[in-house]
């Protein structure tokens, strides 16, 4: 598959293509790959879930953000991406799910949820997102992904 993003480029200039960034990474590596097994919420394996997803996105962002080491360079410091990143993951059980009684999918229990962030940054160079996985409701499941980076220095 075609690379996430190109490697020098600074994460906002990755995030010029959030939506890309978004389906790519979060959905289909990051959600899809922790989910792959699930047909519905299992307790026993949630913590595993949200481990991976959170994993898979931090992965995917430090190499992103990393700068490549000069070819001239002789010191052997590893490089440090110029962002710190901090990500969330939310699995949240949809109400019972029992097809056969419900009915059409419509009837299917729900649950609200309502997430809210905030932060206090340089605009022009922090940011956050948040994605909710449209692949969990199939599943019984809400899944909501965030993800917050600041630059340093």
């Amino acid at each position: 598959s075609a690379p996430l993003y190109t490697r020098n480029a600074t994460y906002r200039t990755a995030c010029e293509s959030e939506s890309e960034i978004r389906t790519n990474v979060v959905r289909q590596q990051a959600c899809d790959g922790a989910l792959f097994k699930a047909s519905g919420y299992d307790h026993t394996q949630v913590a595993n879930w949200n481990s991976s997803i959170i994993n898979s996105v931090l992965k995917a962002l430090i190499v992103a953000t990393t700068p490549e080491q000069s070819s001239t360079t002789t010191t052997t410091t590893p490089t440090i991406p110029p962002y710190r990143f901090t990500v969330n993951s939310t699995i949240v059980q949809q109400g019972v799910i029992d097809k056969a009684a419900a009915g059409s999918s419509g009837e299917i229990g729900k649950r609200g949820m309502h997430s809210a962030s905030g932060a206090y940054w340089d605009v022009n160079r922090d940011g956050m997102w948040t994605f909710k996985y449209p692949g969990g409701e199939e599943r019984g499941l809400d899944v909501v992904v965030s993800v917050t980076w600041f630059a340093m220095g």
